[in-house]
């Protein structure tokens, strides 16, 4: 059947008002702007950044992401996506828009928005908020809504498919290892900061615990007892939320709290059987319902700290830019401005991790192509707002206190006398007594060298709740309630992580083995499931029993990783924009491409040549090989065992950085040969699109149904659920 063209979509006058409303909008916008970029020397208020943030966002969403939809994807409401056709009740399946948003921004939003910032404030707090928001602006939320779109018009197909089909086998072959490769690092690196932080946290492990079957409920309610009835689940299903959190507070005051008490190891086990289950499970019993009552605690804590920050008015303590920005020799992390704070905020601004949700889970359970600007660009801007408020998080606090909470022991030592010299040595002033208070105020033995950015954001959130809930006595409560949100912030992204890796093996597998393409194929299934937790899961076991090795040894990868993995993506959406006839729009991805690739291509060589062991990965290798041979221990090392590991670790590191900035190389040069041979010969260069099919179902593309949007769900007979979507000539 041949397609026709899109529906044109009618133009409206625009009124007055609305004129009006985008005018203030700017305005308000550019005068934050102004005020972070131009104050100087003296304290500015974090209402600033707030502005600045949801300004741009509000005029990006509204135009910007309406004129790639419109224009550049031309996307189609009278096709029917992969949902619709191939609906099976466990990977494909049409979820209501809200749910379905719900669940991408559960996937994609993990450890990145909430600890990359918190690092990268080291730097100061302009280069990381010009970075999160123009980053996801032209960039992250780009990315994702591109890849969501293309993949969607291929029956759901993973990225690294994608790229063997669209691109070449050359450059096929090397996406499809580096991008699994990739995948398996990001979800190591992820499941260990969960470890770390439900560790010995009956409070916080308890309330996560009780979210699954909270979420096995809601799918049975959705799917069998009242399907369609989101608003009646939503308020359920947070209600319920709400009650496991305040009960996780009395579990852990009660004799319960031994059970609930888990050592690292036991964790582990626990992770891995329930990434291996949700994995495996229809998607609309646990994935989706899990994620979409996540996404109401993520989405309300971070609403609620924004409003936080409007009430309490906290001022940054931290500078603009800070010295470090130009020295390269920060405490935190080494490196210049350029490129390591656009490595260090990977998600937020920009992250190739979401291009495999994007062709992943999401395709399979998207109702109408319409809905993609919604889900794809709209979640992207969410995810950067919490990296923002991670930042603003990281810079109200005392710089004094940011630095000897973030610096390693090996630089500040592990009394609070030598962190208050190692603070001053840095030029900046906290005496022990305010180091010994602020660890008090939060009810924990140390605040010491507690690295990995979760501590920090959860010490600012603490300060500003306290100040607009409950005061100063309330610090303990907030600052553990900040860490078990972050430890929920991240488990919805191992779980959908793990079923993206899933689709990934059974798409390369099935190269070789066709049953393995079909994957509803049920050995398939459990195989490549159990491969992808067991890959995860080994790293994080060793990363777990020996914290000088394993999966420790591939935090330095992680921000490098992930930027790759992007580039990967933006090489591929831009091929097939030119494959499809829009050479002229190539530039929309075409640019991200080419900055994310100077900058992330850029570090990779600072990582494997650098002549500074705090930079290069095998300057360090070389500087502990030396120290070994000499008899010297160098910190952090306590022994020769432990110098042993830092030079195997070093190598590793240096071998994998740069295993995967060649195989991105070859991935953009056979991408770049495909463009010019599709340019010169288009009918070479053929597309691998499913053909059209005619979509029966009716589903609004936005939150709320427009009027003609309400006009055809009632001729289709949807019911008063504000637009759940139904099939035309059918009732739900």
């Amino acid at each position: 059947m041949p397609e026709p063209a899109p529906p044109k979509t009618p133009q409206r006058r625009v009124s007055p008002r609305s004129m009006a409303i985008w005018t203030a909008v700017s305005l308000i916008g550019a005068a934050a702007w102004a005020v972070l970029a131009l104050s100087r020397g003296e304290e500015v208020s974090a209402a600033w950044m707030v502005a600045a943030a949801l300004g741009s966002y509000a005029i990006a969403y509204r135009f910007y992401s309406r004129f790639i939809a419109r224009r550049v994807l031309k996307v189609d409401k009278t096709r029917a996506t992969p949902a619709e056709r191939h609906d099976d009740g466990v990977d494909f399946h049409p979820t209501d828009r809200r749910v379905l948003l719900g669940h991408h921004f559960a996937a994609i939003a993990g450890a990145g928005p909430l600890v990359g910032p918190v690092l990268a404030a080291q730097m100061g707090y302009l280069p990381g908020t010009i970075w999160i928001v123009a980053g996801v602006i032209f960039a992250g939320a780009v990315q994702d809504m591109v890849t969501l779109f293309f993949s969607t018009r291929r029956d759901g197909k993973s990225l690294g498919q994608m790229a063997r089909e669209e691109i070449g086998p050359l450059g096929g072959a090397a996406a499809l290892i580096a991008v699994f490769a990739i995948m398996i690092i990001l979800l190591a690196v992820l499941a260990l900061v969960i470890v770390n932080a439900l560790a010995g946290s009956p409070w916080g492990t308890f309330s996560i615990a009780m979210t699954i079957p909270i979420a096995l409920f809601m799918g049975v309610y959705l799917r069998v007892l009242r399907p369609g009835r989101v608003t009646e689940v939503s308020v359920i299903g947070v209600a319920l939320l709400l009650l496991a959190i305040v009960g996780g507070n009395w579990v852990a005051e009660s004799s319960w709290a031994d059970a609930f008490t888990l050592e690292p190891s036991t964790l582990v086990v626990s992770m891995a059987v329930y990434g291996f289950v949700a994995s495996v499970l229809p998607v609309w019993m646990l994935l989706a319902p899990r994620d979409y009552l996540s996404t109401f605690m993520k989405i309300g804590t971070i609403c609620l700290l924004a409003i936080g920050v409007v009430v309490a008015l906290p001022t940054m303590k931290m500078e603009a830019i800070t010295d470090f920005a130009a020295r390269g020799d920060g405490p935190v992390f080494a490196g210049s401005l350029f490129p390591f704070v656009f490595i260090t905020i990977a998600c937020g601004a920009l992250s190739g991790f979401h291009s495999l949700v994007s062709s992943g889970t999401t395709p399979k359970m998207i109702q109408k192509e319409t809905q993609i600007r919604m889900i794809g660009y709209g979640s992207m801007l969410m995810e950067s707002f919490v990296a923002i408020m991670a930042l603003i998080a990281a810079c109200v606090i005392d710089p004094g206190l940011y630095f000897a909470m973030n610096a390693p022991a090996g630089v500040i030592g592990d009394s609070v006398q030598s962190a208050s010299q190692a603070v001053a040595n840095l030029g900046y002033t906290i005496t022990p007594d305010q180091l010994t208070a602020a660890a008090k105020a939060v009810e924990e033995q140390t605040l010491l060298s507690r690295t990995g950015g979760a501590p920090t954001f959860a010490i600012g959130m603490s300060e500003i709740f306290s100040q607009v809930f409950g005061g100063h006595g309330m610090k303990a409560f907030w600052y553990h309630f900040a860490i078990m949100f972050e430890a929920l912030f991240i488990l919805t992204t191992l779980d959908a992580g793990t079923r993206v890796g899933r689709f990934m093996l059974q798409d390369t597998l099935g190269n070789l083995y066709k049953p393995f393409k079909d994957i509803t194929w049920k050995p398939g299934l459990w195989f490549a499931s159990a491969v992808v937790v067991g890959a995860w899961g080994y790293f994080l076991w060793v990363g777990v029993h020996d914290p000088l090795g394993g999966i420790n040894q591939l935090f330095p990868l992680f921000g490098i990783a992930n930027q790759l993995l992007a580039a990967v993506a933006l090489a591929v959406c831009t091929t097939l924009l030119v494959k499809s006839g829009r050479l002229k729009w190539a530039w929309v991805t075409g640019i991200p491409l080419v900055w994310d690739a100077a900058v992330t291509l850029t570090a990779s060589w600072q990582k494997v040549f650098s002549d500074d062991p705090r930079v290069g990965f095998f300057a360090q290798r070389d500087k502990y090989q030396d120290g070994i041979e000499a008899g010297k221990v160098l910190p952090p090392a306590k022994n020769l065992d432990d110098m042993h590991t830092v030079v195997t670790n070093s190598t590793v590191d240096g071998v994998l950085s740069a295993l995967f900035a060649l195989l991105i190389l070859v991935v953009i040069a056979d991408a770049a040969r495909m463009c010019v041979k599709a340019v010169r010969n288009p009918a070479a260069a053929p597309l691998k699109e499913t053909p059209y099919v005619k979509s029966t179902l009716v589903a609004p593309a936005a939150l709320f149904p427009t009027r003609e949007e309400k006009a055809e769900l009632a001729a289709a007979g949807a019911g008063s659920e504000g637009g759940t979507g139904t099939r035309t000539g059918h009732t739900p």
